[in-house]
Order: structure tokens, then C-alpha cells, then sequence
């Protein structure tokens, strides 16, 4: 039996015009354009940082907390983005995909690949911001793209899954977009984890064992400080596991149920 091509070259050239097509629709119209890739987590970050961290103080005791917060705020953004654009792309190709026959899975991943673009802009601006801030370049910069990877993943087996499901109930894209808001609270971004486990040791360590918290945590401590709180560190390298075990198995079940309902998305849309 002859099994199928997932990639082949019509499909990666589709794949890359669709991304590109994708990126310049979405600044298509407003004055600024493209630098909203780039304003959009600034923005967030400032007020982020002018509330929490200069009236409520909040980080006074971790390293380069401007950085801390930026960082975290950006990977959010992304994420947020990234799930957010890939549960609806199935329904904002509609008229393409009931016209054209092609692996459906190109729509989402275009989609998805457009978040990545303004991810590594953005990745760019920390950088720089780090480095004016004081942090020393170290070796383990290299860690924060594997695990940016991991945040990708998680947010591509969400897409795969609820956005197949959005196809047909378009309650789902709402839905989500409230835990979204609800999933922000329940990730540190704002405050330290260490505030947390003060409080309630237990309580810290379910956050941790969140993918998005030990991807933002693990970042922060590769990129930023070693004092960061991570999931291996105060939980155990099995959470670290455990937290990966999500990601791979949110992706495989993503894929899967995408490639069982992708044969009745033209009829659905």
C-alpha cells in the first residue's frame, strides 16, 4: 500500500504563500501597519508594568524584572495568538478550501506561522531590551527557541482541535476566548510564582505543571535569570515530563480528530 505524502513540494509552496498572504492582510488597512507586530505586546507590557510593578510592586526581589515581565507578556501574546487566529482558520478560509482540494492542515499551520513571525520580531526587541538592562549573553540562550517550540506545539494541537470543531459549532472560538482571558490569571506572567508557594506550596506547583507557565518560567530562566522558579526546580524533573506529556498529547489528539472531521469541512463551512 502506498502511503501518502504529508509534504511534498505544491504543498510547501502553498504553505508559504498562504503565510505570507496571511501576515499582510492581517496589518492590510491600519496606519502603522507591520509595527503593530511589535506594538501590540509593548503596549500590553507598559501597563502591565506601570499597575503591577510600580504601584503594587510587584517583582522588587527577582532580576531585571522589566525583562522578566516583557518576556512573559510576549510569549503570551503569542500564544494567545497563535491559538486564538488558528481555531478561526479554518472558517476564515472557507471560501478556499470548498473551491480548491488540498491537505486542510496548510490552512491552520499558515495561519499559526504567521503568530511565529511576530513572535521572532518580538524576540528580537527582548533581546535588546536584555542587554540594556544589564543581562549577560550566556550559552543558555540557545534553550529558548526548543522551548518556543513547545509553546508552538501546544498551540497548534489546540488550533487542530478546536478549530475542527469550531467548523461546525462556532460557539467554540467564543468559548475559548473567555478561558483565554480566565487561563491569563492562572499562568505567572504578572506575579512571581514564588509569591504563590508562599502562600500555598501546592497550589504553586499545580500552576507549574501548567505547559504555558513551565515554557514562560523556563525561558525567563534561561534567557533572563537562574534565580527564576522553574517547573523542574520547585516541582520535580518529572513535572518537566509531565508538562511535555501534555503538549505531545494535546498535538497527537489535535492531528487526530483535525484528520478525521477535515472530509466534511466543505460541507460544514
Amino acid at each position: 500500500m502506498k502511503i501518502p505524502r504529508v509534504w511534498d513540494k505544491r504543498n510547501l509552496v502553498l504553505l508559504t504563500e498562504l503565510t505570507k498572504t496571511d501576515f499582510k492582510l492581517r496589518y492590510q488597512g491600519s496606519v502603522l501597519g507591520y509595527l503593530w507586530a511589535l506594538l501590540r505586546p509593548l503596549l500590553m507590557f507598559a501597563i502591565l508594568y506601570i499597575v503591577f510593578a510600580k504601584l503594587l510592586q510587584f517583582g522588587n526581589d527577582i532580576p531585571h524584572y522589566p525583562v522578566y515581565l516583557l518576556t512573559g507578556t510576549v510569549l503570551w501574546s503569542f500564544f494567545t495568538e497563535c491559538s486564538q487566529q488558528g481555531i478561526q482558520a479554518m472558517v476564515g478560509r472557507g471560501d478556499l478550501i470548498r473551491k480548491i482540494s488540498f491537505p486542510k492542515y496548510i490552512v491552520t499551520v499558515s495561519t499559526t506561522l504567521t503568530a511565529v513571525i511576530n513572535l521572532l520580531i518580538n524576540l528580537v526587541v527582548i533581546v535588546i531590551f536584555a542587554l540594556i538592562n544589564g543581562v549577560a549573553p550566556s550559552f543558555s540562550w540557545l534553550l529558548v527557541l526548543p522551548l518556543i517550540f513547545e509553546l508552538y506545539l501546544l498551540a497548534l494541537g489546540i488550533s487542530f482541535l478546536l478549530g475542527s470543531i469550531n467548523v461546525k459549532y462556532r460557539d467554540i472560538g467564543s468559548i475559548w476566548d473567555v478561558l483565554i482571558q480566565a487561563l491569563f490569571y492562572a499562568v505567572p506572567i504578572i506575579y512571581p510564582i514564588a509569591m504563590v508557594a508562599e502562600t500555598s506550596t501546592w497550589a504553586a506547583k499545580v500552576i507549574l505543571l501548567n505547559p504555558i507557565a513551565q515554557v514562560i518560567q523556563d525561558v525567563r530562566w534561561s534567557l533572563i535569570t537562574p534565580a527564576t522558579v522553574t517547573t523542574s526546580g520547585f516541582v520535580g524533573v518529572w513535572a518537566e515530563l509531565v508538562a511535555m506529556g501534555i503538549v505531545l498529547g494535546t498535538f497527537v489528539i489535535g492531528a487526530l480528530v483535525f484528520r478525521k472531521r477535515s472530509r466534511f469541512f466543505a460541507e460544514e463551512i
